[in-house]
């Protein structure tokens, strides 16, 4: 048996955080249960405002007492990659567990996660500023100037579900390559995965336990109380649009990067591999249950191709394995949630009544798992197209100008990815200048990402980009320097 499957998989007292310096629990407390079956999975410290005074007191001190040197944030990220590789069955057995995210996939977030502590590695080993020339004018003569990078605070960093170790570490691996000490709530969800991690960083990697402290309870308890804190520098969101833009509302003095959501649009030319197309939307509109930020959501496709295409990736859907997250033969498994099932069905069901077509799914199987649906017929107004599902749903709509297909695509409050299909490069031009949104991929579906390229959106998508060298620059402020001699 794997020893941190295990370790979950026993768990009847309540697990410890590291927080304070110490491995800290409650008495009140948090059931952690599968998404799929109900399991009990363990139970978390429902912890309270005044832990997260304590956690941010710690953090505080730390950071007063001076940065780590740029060698050892290096040298713990090294450490970091290294014991991820070796244990990232372990973490993806986790993940599995807590998210409902199909093992196969697991997997692969966990070997994410290892190149996202790589890069953070690199970007902690060439932090530096730049030479400012002062004697460009008279009164800068003789003088020497140039700029350092500082780390800025402490982060208080609030982590979504859907991710649960590589969006965390895509908060947590540049925090310490930047030299802040974090505050990090995960998801009620899935926690574990953030605390076996933190843990590993403590006790086999070398971090300081004051530069990574975990406080587990809900938003409205422990969110709050790190988004109102006066000694947190930054916080780092990803999440809904309408808890991000509140949290920025509720912070206006401090630095708040937010990664929200989308309803990421592809566009599909006659002249384009609409084959290979509906190959990949296969997964990008359903990997996760479609719980992705980037998952393919509204497919436009031209009039001529329609009918063909849409057959394409209906058999390529059918063909989707639904199930048990831990079968290694499962690629769909269940929702985060009941309730969130529920929410989904009934913007089907809605999309139906307006007169949309279920080509594939919209039910509920015997094992309450959504099945994965395809949508055609739809309208921009209907929910599936306007709002982010985050689900297993994708909504298949007709055009017969690309002009109109540009301009359906960026009828969205949201921002963050989009893509098109096509063997015309001026049309894939055409489209990279006429998107509006953070990330236009050509010949690729928009659920693609790179851990290392500048990933963020516009809009209700968020205000930042992520990847670690540039989530370092968010984390750091440049301080001029000026030598007079």
């Amino acid at each position: 048996m794997l020893r941190i499957a295990s370790i979950v998989e026993s768990m009847s007292d309540v697990h410890p955080i590291p927080l304070a310096g110490e491995r800290f629990t409650s008495a009140d407390s948090i059931e952690v249960r599968s998404p799929f079956d109900d399991a009990l999975i363990g139970r978390i410290p429902a912890c309270t405002p005044a832990d997260v005074d304590r956690a941010v007191a710690v953090a505080k001190a730390a950071f007063g007492a001076g940065p780590l040197p740029l060698w050892k944030r290096a040298e713990i990220l090294d450490r970091a990659a290294a014991r991820l590789t070796q244990r990232r069955e372990e973490f993806a057995q986790i993940i599995c567990r807590e998210a409902a995210k199909p093992i196969k996939t697991a997997r692969v977030e966990a070997e994410r996660a290892v190149g996202t502590f790589q890069f953070a590695a690199a970007e902690a080993r060439k932090l530096g500023g730049e030479m400012i020339p002062l004697d460009a004018i008279p009164a800068g003569e003789g003088k020497l100037g140039f700029t350092l990078r500082v780390p800025i605070g402490v982060i208080g960093a609030i982590a979504p579900f859907n991710f649960p170790l590589n969006l965390v570490v895509h908060k947590v691996a540049p925090a310490i390559a930047a030299g802040c000490p974090v505050v990090l709530k995960p998801a009620s969800q899935t926690p574990f995965s953030s605390i076996v991690l933190a843990e590993m960083l403590i006790d086999e990697c070398g971090l300081p336990a004051e530069y990574l402290q975990v406080v587990t309870g809900s938003g409205s308890t422990v969110g709050n109380a790190i988004v109102d804190h006066p000694d947190i520098a930054l916080i780092t969101f990803t999440g809904s649009p309408d808890v991000g833009w509140g949290i920025r509302s509720r912070a206006p003095r401090k630095r708040v990067g937010l990664e929200l959501g989308n309803n990421a649009p592809v566009i599909i030319e006659p002249d384009g591999n609409w084959r290979v197309a509906a190959d990949k939307i296969k997964m990008a509109g359903f990997s996760h249950a479609g719980q992705s930020c980037i998952s393919t959501q509204r497919i436009f496709v031209h009039t001529s191709i329609l009918a063909a295409f849409t057959e394409a990736l209906a058999k390529n859907v059918e063909s989707l394995v639904v199930g048990d997250p831990l079968d290694e033969k499962t690629d769909v498994s269940a929702l985060i949630s009941r309730s969130e099932r529920d929410r989904v069905k009934s913007w089907i069901d809605e999309a139906v009544a307006g007169g949309a077509e279920v080509v594939v799914g919209g039910d509920v199987g015997d094992d309450g798992v959504l099945r994965p649906t395809v949508l055609a017929n739809v309208s921009h107004d209907m929910k599936v197209c306007a709002g982010e599902v985050f689900g297993p749903v994708v909504a298949i709509a007709a055009y017969d100008d690309l002009d109109d297909a540009l301009r359906m695509a960026n009828d969205t409050a949201y921002g963050l990815q989009a893509a098109i299909f096509t063997s015309d490069i001026g049309k894939g031009l055409k489209a990279v200048r006429t998107l509006d949104f953070g990330g236009v991929l050509v010949n690729e579906v928009p659920t693609w990402r790179a851990d290392q390229q500048p990933y963020g959106g516009l809009r209700d998508s968020g205000n930042t980009r992520e990847g670690p060298a540039y989530s370092v620059k968010e984390m750091t402020e440049i301080r001029m320097v000026v030598i007079s001699g």
